[in-house]
């Protein structure tokens, strides 16, 4: 019995179209994009307020610009794991054929 409801095992699309769209969605649900996307707009705006902050705001911080500060540490941290994703991207699981071609159980049987 044929699984309809996975986009992905439309035999009309040749499978390099199947293995396109595959591996699109793995890096599509990358944590990491989402981790490093949060984390770099955070640290552009606290950064931004740490170089605007006034003397008394700097004063509070014992002379620290403690904004500017974790707003460079977090842009770094975001940029990070956006380099971390676009130098080894997500691989999309093995599809039921490439695990059957290689002898190893397909999932869920």
């Amino acid at each position: 019995m044929e699984d309809r409801t996975s986009p992905t095992s439309d035999p009309l699309l040749a499978g390099s179209e199947q293995e396109r769209r595959r591996s699109a969605a793995a890096r599509l649900f990358d944590i990491r994009r989402v981790i490093g996307g949060l984390f770099t707009v955070y640290g552009v705006i606290v950064t931004l307020v740490g170089l605007f902050d006034s003397p008394a705001e700097i004063d509070k911080a014992q002379g620290v610009r403690i904004n500017l500060w974790a707003g460079l540490a977090m842009l770094v941290f975001g940029l990070a794991f956006l380099l971390w994703q676009w130098v080894r991207p997500a691989e999309p699981p093995p599809s039921e054929e490439q695990q059957d071609a290689t002898g190893s159980p397909a999932a869920g049987r």
